[in-house]
């Protein structure tokens, strides 16, 4: 009974806005500003960032989306409740499910990325640097076992040293700077401007994960709102400075796109530089899989309450009220990617393209969903319709990915029809 009774009585208002806003910058200043500026630079050479530019645009309706949706129908569901409530349960479990697994895969692959930026100073051989990643998702997996109160203080710590590392990066490469790096301007072709917006999505994903927390938003119709404009001007800011100065520094290329903030910075401050990237890294990553194992642990919560998932996986802490089985679930998955990855099974590039797609189809969902439900208000319209028209836009240049979230749809389809029979 006593069980029954705590799962019962839901999840516990926490969160304050300034916890609020360290949630949203954590989860989309994630390792994308580790990796991304440089894979971009690469692939469309310095015209990157138009791509650059394009994106931080974008972002502003996309979050207020989001924020507007998060304020109207806090639950922890997120998304996949704002589609439910649109287009009913099918397609809101759907969505529910396309970002739970995307969790699974992208959690891990930010973990591989902090310990690798370790290992490069470090040299440390693969076993230590899977170790590390493991014992990185080991401690989030547990602090958000004691509770967000817990996890949001570490997280508002956390950003607010990672918010000071990168402006300080951004500063110290202004005197490497050259306008001569910025020509040729677009030497693989426009199409190339496209290509690299896409990839680009994978840095401005985030404000999904953070609506799974909403339902424990002290005051959420004002609070949602403030967080995101708030976090949104920030990031965004900060990714163009960095991307600017990566172009700027010429620090990609030649094996450097994955380590191009460590390169850059290492050019005013040498290995000290290096030592303060591969720092900020994990705790870039520690911040970032904290928003989203925090997310996904609650999806799993809400789909269970659905019948969408495992009834497991709707068991809550008798003390802290946290989502137990959604974490258990999360772990077991962890163990299995961090396994694949050891082995040589796939590697990370290709990997970041599943739970990429599966972030594209959950921000269309979001959108559509957005469309109905905010038809009311001038500014939440003309936000969706915005962001749903760049998203469907982008969403064929994924490739082979695509596919992805079909395949999880059609799964689940052939599951509730099974369960019917």
């Amino acid at each position: 009974m006593e069980k029954t009774s705590a799962n019962a009585a839901g999840l516990s208002k926490t969160l304050s806005l300034p916890q609020i806003v360290a949630l949203y910058i954590g989860a989309v200043l994630g390792s994308g500003v580790l990796l991304i500026p440089g894979m971009a630079a690469e692939k469309a050479g310095p015209a990157s960032i138009l791509a650059w530019l394009f994106m931080s645009v974008l972002v502003v309706p996309m979050a207020v989306t989001m924020g507007l949706l998060s304020a109207r129908y806090p639950s922890s569901g997120g998304v996949s409740t704002f589609v439910r409530m649109a287009y009913g349960d099918r397609f809101g479990n759907m969505v529910g499910w396309f970002f739970l697994l995307s969790v699974p895969i992208g959690a891990p692959i930010v973990a591989v990325t902090a310990s690798k930026y370790a290992a490069v100073l470090l040299k440390w051989s693969d076993a230590q640097v899977y170790a590390m990643a493991g014992l990185i998702l080991l401690a989030v997996l547990i602090m958000n076992t004691f509770g967000l109160q817990v996890a949001s203080r570490v997280q508002t710590a956390v950003v607010a040293l990672i918010l000071a590392i990168l402006v300080l990066a951004v500063a110290a490469a202004l005197p490497h700077a050259s306008a001569s790096h910025f020509t040729p301007f677009a030497p693989h072709g426009w199409l190339s401007v496209i290509k690299a917006a896409g990839l680009l999505f994978w840095c401005f994903i985030g404000w999904e994960a953070v609506t799974h927390l909403s339902e424990e938003f002290v005051d959420p119709r004002t609070n949602a709102i403030r967080g995101v404009l708030w976090s949104a001007g920030i990031v965004a800011l900060l990714y163009a400075a960095v991307a600017l100065m990566t172009v700027a520094t010429h620090s990609y290329g030649n094996g450097l796109s994955e380590a191009s903030l460590s390169v850059m910075v290492q050019l005013s401050f040498g290995p000290v530089g290096g030592w303060a990237v591969a720092v900020t890294a994990l705790f870039i990553c520690v911040a970032s899989v904290n928003a989203y194992i925090g997310a996904a642990s609650r999806i799993a919560y809400a789909l269970a309450r659905e019948g969408s998932a495992p009834r497991w996986f709707g068991r809550l802490h008798a003390t802290y009220r946290t989502p137990v089985g959604g974490l258990a679930f999360l772990a077991c998955c962890f163990a299995a990617v961090l396994g694949v990855l050891f082995l040589g099974w796939v590697d990370l590039a290709r990997l970041i393209e599943l739970p990429n797609a599966t972030f594209f189809a959950t921000y269309i969902g979001g959108c559509i969903a957005g469309v109905r439900l905010l038809h009311d208000s001038r500014i939440g319209r003309a936000a969706a319709w915005t962001s749903l028209a760049v998203t469907v836009a982008l969403y064929p240049f994924l490739g082979w990915s695509a596919l992805y979230p079909l395949v999880i749809a059609a799964a689940l389809l052939l599951w509730e029809t099974r369960k019917k029979e």
